[in-house]
């Protein structure tokens, strides 16, 4: 998937979001655990089995692979713009080895108009970690996830959890807004992830393995499927008669403003625009060329410095860039574009 060079390279994207937990939390809170009743484990799981999506990285010859693929691919962007560049790309390195072979900058490529390429690099980046650490089989064991660059504490976990059927806290946005209404009657949960979330989530883990697994992808589709952010069909729930929420009387959320998303005139959409260009190239592109995807000299010349800071561009001699051909340093686990 590529984009015209004068188009917009990163859409906004819209919430049915992945990985916001892989942010480290400063939470400090030592408040108790809500008394939670886990009578909300077998209602849950029981609609996830009617009414769960057929995704490729649910079926079994997705592997552990396709679901690290896949979890990459849907931090902060929505199913329906990841399924077919998921499929290529998986079409394409259908093993980490396959993606390890080439260089960083065709994983930039290939990531077209998904959004926030840096995940391209840290995916490319831990191919090449499975490949020379675990002879290209993506590792089993919990902490060594979370030892491969570009993971965080929440991919590691769903890896865990999806594609090995292990007991882990898989908290990521939609989980988390399922929480905050069941069980803690606040229509949204706070902006960003606290320990006592962590906590609640960890209390609600079913003490079997695979029921708990069953558990995390089950009610991250209810979040993403009928408890959404905006209309939440509490008709269509499974668990509304427990729904703290809901029994409170649906009180609006009294916390701080809800973060929104912003693109237009950004430097984000400079990013993109410049990354458009070089992804449609065949080899270096001149700076003039570069050049006429944004009138604003100085907001372009930002956005370019940026790429190239991140590892996304290499610049040449001559006034020349491309995408990356060699392997940057390994940069943070989780960011933006």
């Amino acid at each position: 998937m590529t984009a015209s060079p004068t188009s917009s390279a990163e859409i906004p994207e819209v919430p049915e979001i992945h990985g916001i937990s892989d942010v480290p939390d400063t939470e400090t809170d030592t408040a108790p655990v809500t008394d939670v009743s886990h009578a909300l484990h077998s209602p849950v799981i029981a609609w996830f089995d009617e009414h769960a999506r057929d995704l490729p990285w649910r079926r079994p010859e997705a592997g552990p692979w396709g679901v690290m693929v896949s979890e990459f691919m849907l931090q902060q962007t929505p199913v329906s713009r990841v399924l077919p560049v998921y499929e290529q790309w998986l079409a394409r390195w259908p093993r980490p080895a396959d993606l390890a072979a080439e260089a960083p900058g065709e994983a930039v490529r290939a990531w077209g108009r998904l959004g926030y390429p840096r995940r391209a690099l840290r995916l490319h980046g831990a191919a090449l970690a499975i490949t020379e650490r675990h002879g290209g089989d993506v590792p089993r064991e919990h902490a060594q996830l979370l030892a491969l660059p570009g993971i965080g504490e929440y991919t590691a976990a769903a890896v865990a959890s999806f594609a090995y059927g292990q007991r882990h806290a898989v908290l990521d946005t939609n989980v988390r807004r399922v929480f905050a209404r069941t069980t803690t009657g606040v229509e949204y949960p706070p902006n960003a992830t606290t320990a006592a979330e962590r906590r609640l989530a960890r209390a609600l883990l079913p003490e079997d393995e695979g029921v708990a697994a069953r558990w995390a992808a089950a009610s991250m589709e209810l979040g993403a499927l009928v408890c959404t952010a905006k209309s939440p069909d509490c008709a269509r729930c499974p668990v509304a008669g427990l729904c703290a929420w809901r029994l409170a009387g649906k009180p609006a959320h009294e916390g701080p403003p809800r973060r929104g998303q912003t693109y237009a005139g950004t430097d984000r959409q400079v990013r993109g625009r410049l990354l458009a260009v070089l992804r449609e190239a065949v080899g270096a592109v001149p700076q003039a060329v570069l050049d006429t995807v944004w009138d604003e000299p100085v907001q372009r010349a930002r956005a370019l410095d940026g790429l190239v800071s991140d590892g996304l561009v290499e610049p040449l001699a001559g006034g020349m860039y491309r995408l990356p051909q060699t392997v940057a340093g390994p940069g943070p686990g989780v960011g933006g574009a």
